[in-house]
């Protein structure tokens, strides 16, 4: 296993990569810019869906009743949404079919960073962090490239084409 020093560990993670790297980067791993803006739409769309319909964390700034919602509860909003949005998308001819792994690792990321989250400021983030993950114009660091790579890998599996 390759172990990066503290100085490289940080360009990994910051530093933009050439504009010629990015590109030798795309075409080695067969990533094409239709299917990125498809799989923008289809990642923004989901988090819109679960956005405007989480009914959790509203009581903090309230001097109303506090409830809170079970684990059971916002597994139960993520499975609909994310019905909701394969449904909207095959409205439109456009079929996703999930591998259980695939599924497990949106569901695992976005229990993360929406959920599991204390601040509403975090899970209203997720609207620029998603714009910015297919943002091909934006200076690309490795570490988002691989990010990048493994979101557009996974939903290219579970397109039925």
């Amino acid at each position: 296993m390759n172990r990066y020093n503290p100085d490289q560990f940080f360009r990994w993670l910051s530093e933009p990569m050439k504009k010629e790297d990015i590109n030798t980067w795309y075409m080695a791993h067969n990533i094409i810019p239709e299917l990125n803006d498809l799989f923008k739409d289809f990642c923004f769309s989901f988090y819109l869906i679960m956005e405007q319909t989480y009914l959790g964390e509203e009581y903090k700034n309230s001097k109303e009743t506090k409830i809170t919602l079970t684990e059971k509860d916002n597994l139960n909003h993520f499975e609909w949404c994310w019905h909701k949005n394969l449904e909207n998308f095959t409205k439109e001819n456009i079929k996703f079919k999930f591998k259980k792994e695939d599924y497990e690792y949106f569901k695992s990321f976005f229990f993360e960073v929406f959920y599991e989250q204390d601040s509403g400021l975090i899970r209203k983030e997720l609207n620029h962090f998603i714009k910015q993950l297919f943002n091909r114009k934006r200076p690309i660091s490795k570490s988002d490239l691989e990010m990048y790579t493994d979101v557009y890998k996974t939903l290219e599996r579970s397109l039925q084409i």
